[in-house]
């Protein structure tokens, strides 16, 4: 979504034309894709982190448009609430040492914004959910002001001609009615992008969406919204139902904006562009000069600026993206890991996601006969609900067996250490040894606050004890500690 947007509604006559201009461009991304050697390239990563901007009583602190004025840095960028800021961080390849690349380059832009943070009274904090949010942080208000944020609200309205509903059911229960997608804002996510070849993008992409489960679960770093104790991945349900433009009849029939996915992968990249652009209507119909069948045809490279920007506001928890750049190529981006708790913590659930997904890809056209979608689809869901204590059904042995992710995990994580290797990574043991040592102590970032607000808030009660929580978490935070190594209150 780089695509400039400096308006808030559109007319009937602009959808049209967007609409049709989505046609032409999956017409030429069909013929891209065919071009010889299109997309070839090193296996390569890349990264963006979102995060919390907080006051010094950490809650949330509105002032992300002075944050960045004040960081001067183009890494650092808005995001929709305008307590939110997002890292975007250099691609480099997997061969070397990447994940001491991305955590140097994590630690340094973190540490730029929150001396920036600072001068507005603030500090920056990785954390899934903020837990010392309140209802007035998800309105309307806090959008933060430019027009694309704005714009997009808009069209997720016009859309849905009823208020977003919000329903999560855990340790307690949430209820909760939005005039807009304010809500959305109220996660930040730890997203991760892997290079891949059309040829091989199948086969990666099915990978990701079986990996993610097992990764996710001991990833949770978002179980409080609103007072409430809810999933330890509260973020997956939190965004479904935020930015879902569906009516109650609509939910019927067609999958949500925000969702898993449909159905394994059969063909490629392509299914994936048209699936969104045939289900789900336009939001953002901004229209570029550019006629991308023309270009391909002079055999150039198109922006595609209007599928890219569709593709934008379709987010599946795994998404395809076409990137013109660098002679144009293919990404998986996988957005459903948490911000936080610590730079350790990401770069260790970024080596285990991409080895586990390398690894996973080699035997993908087997185990996708034996392993149904909706089982991997329900993985993802029990993943996020239930953090260690998930049971999910993975492929063994030409059939598929339900195991505890207890015992699943330390399992995986040979085989993504081999994978990573294969791929000239010389940096992992030490990342993926950090998970295993996580799974050893049993504690996760979401079950860490799950056990400190238990010991706070008999004393201070369930909203101070929350605000107390956050203080703990970002001094330790700020140690660079792995969170199973922090002592609970």
């Amino acid at each position: 979504m780089g695509l400039t947007i400096d308006k808030e509604e559109f007319t009937d006559a602009e959808y049209t034309a967007f609409g049709e201009r989505l046609d032409h461009s999956l017409a030429a991304l069909r013929e891209l894709l065919g071009r010889p050697g299109f997309g070839a390239g090193p296996a390569s990563l890349g990264a963006e982190l979102e995060l919390f901007l907080v006051d010094g009583e950490e809650r949330p602190l509105p002032r992300n448009d002075v944050v960045l004025d004040i960081a001067r840095d183009d890494r650092v960028v808005p995001e929709l609430s305008r307590f939110n800021i997002e890292l975007n961080l250099t691609p480099r390849e997997l061969s070397g040492r990447p994940f001491e690349a991305l955590a140097a380059e994590m630690t340094e832009t973190m540490h730029l914004a929150d001396q920036a943070a600072r001068q507005c009274g603030g500090h920056v904090v990785p954390v899934g959910v903020l837990p010392t949010l309140r209802p007035d942080h998800l309105a309307a208000p806090f959008i933060s002001d430019a027009p694309r944020y704005r714009a997009l609200s808009n069209g997720l309205r016009r859309l849905r001609a009823e208020p977003f509903e919000i329903r999560i059911e855990g340790q307690d229960e949430l209820a909760y009615r939005a005039d807009d997608s304010a809500p959305e804002g109220a996660n930040t996510s730890w997203q991760v992008h892997l290079r891949v070849p059309p040829e091989e993008f199948a086969d990666c992409y099915n990978a990701a969406q079986l990996a993610i489960a097992p990764v996710l679960a001991v990833s949770g770093n978002s179980p409080l919204l609103l007072g409430r104790r809810l999933w330890h991945e509260t973020r997956i349900a939190l965004f479904e139902q935020s930015s879902d433009e569906r009516d109650q009849i609509a939910r019927r029939r067609r999958v949500a904006r925000v969702a898993f996915g449909s159905g394994w992968v059969r063909e490629g990249a392509y299914e994936l562009f048209e699936e969104a652009v045939r289900v789900h209507e336009p939001v953002l119909p901004v229209v570029t000069g550019e006629d991308p069948r023309a270009v391909v045809r002079a055999g150039g490279v198109p922006e595609l600026e209007e599928l890219r920007l569709h593709q934008g506001t379709v987010w599946r928890w795994n998404r395809a993206v076409y990137d013109p750049a660098d002679g144009g190529h293919l990404r998986v981006e996988m957005r459903a890991l948490p911000a936080g708790p610590t730079v350790p913590d990401m770069v260790a659930n970024a080596a285990f996601l991409l080895g586990l997904t390398l690894h996973l890809r080699e035997t993908a056209p087997e185990w996708t006969r034996v392993l149904g979608f909706q089982q991997a689809h329900a993985n993802f869901y029990r993943a996020a609900r239930d953090g260690l204590d998930a049971v999910l059904a993975w492929p063994t042995a030409g059939e598929t067996r339900e195991f505890p992710v207890r015992e699943l995990v330390p399992a995986l994580l040979p085989a993504a250490l081999e994978s990573l290797e294969k791929a000239g990574a010389g940096d992992a043991l030490d990342h993926l040894e950090l998970v295993r040592d996580r799974l050893a102590a049993g504690r996760t970032g979401a079950l860490w606050q799950l056990q400190a607000l238990a010991a706070l808030e008999p004393g201070l009660g369930r909203e101070e004890g929350a605000r107390e929580l956050m203080a703990r978490y970002r001094a330790h935070s700020a140690t660079h500690r792995p969170v199973h190594t922090w002592p609970v209150p």
